[in-house]
């Protein structure tokens, strides 16, 4: 095996950690010696030890000598634990190949220069493409403090999101319906729009073997949640935030009674500020967001320019109707030239669904915003 074959293993290890390591990165680590692993871990959970630490942990033989595939620069500051790379120095590893340089402002190629300084080899790049998009999330929000939004909807072939009865169950089937369950393991956190709470009385949960509830988040200008609803009475079991421009302190009071966390936001253009909201979140260590909030507050996101990805989950059928909804509400762009850019998509084939998955390249503000 070459040094490419050994990280995609120690790649394969770190994406056990999805769902349970978040505001942390994703890291796995390979220890081989005489052309045969000795040791491997990934970090599991946050709080616990790295990948580097429980490679350590595992090991078979003497690391002395041998290389070290990390997916991720070791870090080199106390933080929940000590500095890795003191570990990796310790240990009496030779060579250390890694993925990814890492953007922490506390690390940034400081553990590179120490593992260098204490007379170990080191090279970095190899599979880095890999491994910058494990950690998509990690980058985005280590380098800014403020969730990686990703913007999720699904439509018919024809682009509504529900009949013009409002009857949206279900546009997709089981199979991509489990891949939003998945992904609700994956991201932090989910936020809607109080709409969405009336329309469809929604969980918001993780209903996946092995799977965790997101923190779920939902945007409502005056208050207008149900007392009564799924949201609101399962708060004291997964955690909830609502976002609200209310000053009424009756009604604030009757939902943290319930265990509800009330978040008290200014407005903009007559709306929550989700810039500020965003700011708030990331304070709070939310470093990821499943937007899942229905036509209007995706428009308000992408007026934000808030959202970073756009997941389009397309079904084979077509509901027709004129006023049938479809994804993005609002004004809208004025022109074409004014539309929000997507790049590299990414095309997956769940069932009889296609998911399309891209970046947004440039957030314009619609042109009466100017």
């Amino acid at each position: 095996m070459n040094d490419s074959q050994y990280m995609k293993r120690a790649l394969e290890l770190a994406q056990k950690g999805i769902g349970h390591v978040n505001p942390n990165p994703l890291v796995g680590a390979v220890i081989v010696k005489n052309g045969k692993i000795i040791g491997e871990g990934y970090h599991e959970k946050y709080g616990e030890p790295h990948a580097e630490v429980n490679a350590f942990k595992s090991l078979k033989e003497s690391p002395t000598g041998a290389t070290m595939y990390v997916t991720l620069e070791p870090c080199s500051h106390y933080g929940k634990t000590p500095p890795c790379v003191d570990a990796v120095i310790k240990s009496g590893v030779s060579r250390v190949v890694v993925a990814s340089l890492d953007p922490n402002p506390l690390v940034a190629g400081r553990g590179i220069i120490k593992m260098q300084e204490a007379g170990i080899e080191v090279e970095v790049g190899v599979l880095k493409e890999e491994a910058d998009a494990l950690n998509v999330v990690f980058f985005h929000y280590i380098t800014t403090m403020m969730p990686y939004i990703i913007m999720k909807y699904a439509m018919t072939a024809d682009g509504k999101i529900a009949t013009h009865t409002g009857a949206s169950r279900w546009i997709t089937g089981e199979i991509a319906r489990h891949r939003v369950h998945e992904d609700r393991k994956r991201y932090t956190a989910i936020m809607v729009g109080v709409g969405t709470v009336l329309a469809d009385d929604p969980m918001l949960d993780c209903r996946i073997e092995g799977g965790r509830n997101p923190i779920r988040i939902i945007c409502d200008t005056h208050l207008r949640t149900p007392l009564n609803s799924k949201i609101v009475t399962t708060a004291t079991v997964i955690p909830t935030l609502i976002a609200t421009t209310s000053d009424d302190t009756k009604k604030v009071s009757e939902f943290t009674e319930k265990g509800c966390q009330i978040l008290s936001i200014s407005t903009k253009s007559e709306r929550i500020d989700l810039n500020l909201l965003m700011t708030l979140l990331g304070e709070r260590g939310i470093d990821s967001i499943l937007l899942e909030g229905g036509a209007t507050l995706n428009a308000s996101a992408l007026e934000a320019g808030i959202v970073n990805k756009v997941q389009t989950y397309i079904a084979p059928k077509l509901f027709g109707g004129i006023s049938a909804p479809t994804p993005i509400a609002g004004t809208g762009v004025a022109t074409p030239d004014e539309a929000y850019i997507l790049k590299n998509q990414k095309i997956t084939i769940l069932g009889s669904d296609i998911l399309i998955e891209s970046d947004i390249e440039e957030v314009q503000p619609c042109s009466q915003e100017s």
